[in-house]
């Protein structure tokens, strides 16, 4: 295996750079070479930009995955909609070679060619990979005490014949994930269901997402967990902020804690709650961060 680009994409460095802070130390911990994307842009995103315009959205996505190739790294993305656009913009570009010189076209105008030499990584897919659910219990010095509600997203299981992780319908390669840190992936109704960002329907349609949203929050309320784990930084924005906005729309009380799976990871791995910003969302649980603090301290 390559070594690695970091691609931040957008929300991370924007509103959640403790998940970017949480990834660098787990991929330190667990032995990876990687490095910051440098120049890296939007991804951008996959579903409304393509709908709209696939020749700019092809372009776009290949300057990123160019840009590793130059570092001769694979790309891995923290996020299921930077994954999405970059994994499938370079699938496309590998397999179309009309389409590959079209969009070479394009890159040409700003001195670049894409050349189809790297591959683009999800974390969740490369930890499931290497070292792999068993052999990463090897590397916890804080094995986590926690229940877990995991949200999986859409894009890191859809398209199916293209994700080749298991089944769609029932996957539970990232339940291996969260349970090798020691925590307990609890099963709730619809935890495969979208968290109601996506596809523009928070930035276009907000009360229908809050509302998809609210569904969710209450279904993982009844299953009386810990908190939520997320692989994807704009569902992790849903679940954070949405969350505050969904109390402010229906009046509800909802405060479940949310994150991402390099945060969960850095927990088990002996990174402190504070290296791994978990204090940087805006649901602040108060109990729940106590509890993590006794257990990064081994009082648990």
């Amino acid at each position: 295996m390559k070594n690695l680009s970091l691609f931040l994409g957008c929300i991370v460095p924007n509103r959640y750079p403790g998940i970017e802070k949480a990834t660098t130390i787990c991929l330190e911990k667990l032995g990876f070479d990687s490095t910051p994307l440098s120049g890296a842009s939007c991804c951008p995103a996959p579903g409304v930009f393509k709908s709209f315009d696939k020749a700019s959205w092809l372009a776009l996505a290949a300057r990123n995955v160019v840009l590793s190739e130059r570092m001769d790294r694979d790309l891995l993305t923290l996020c299921n909609g930077c994954y999405a656009s970059l994994n499938d913009a370079n699938r496309e570009l590998k397999k179309d070679p009309a389409l590959k010189n079209e969009t070479n076209g394009y890159l040409k105008e700003i001195g670049l060619e894409f050349k189809g030499k790297t591959e683009v990584r999800h974390i969740i897919e490369l930890l499931y990979e290497f070292p792999g659910p068993d052999k990463l219990k090897s590397f916890l010095t804080t094995p986590l005490d926690l229940k877990v509600a995991l949200h999986y997203g859409c894009h890191l299981i859809k398209p199916s014949k293209e994700r080749k992780l298991g089944d769609p319908e029932c996957p539970d390669f990232f339940d291996e994930l969260v349970e090798a840190t020691g925590a307990k992936s609890v099963d709730y109704t619809d935890k495969l269901m979208c968290c109601g960002a996506g596809g523009g329907v928070r930035s276009g349609h907000l009360r229908e997402s809050l509302e998809l949203l609210e569904h969710k929050l209450a279904c993982i309320q009844e299953a009386k967990v810990d908190c939520i784990v997320n692989a994807c930084p704009f569902c992790h924005l849903q679940f954070d902020r949405g969350q505050l906005a969904v109390n402010e729309e229906f009046g509800t009380e909802y405060s479940i804690p949310e994150l991402h799976y390099s945060q969960l990871l850095g927990l088990a791995l002996g990174a402190s709650p504070a290296e791994l910003g978990l204090e940087q969302n805006g649901v602040q649980n108060l109990e729940f961060l106590a509890k993590v603090y006794e257990i990064s301290a081994g009082l648990r």
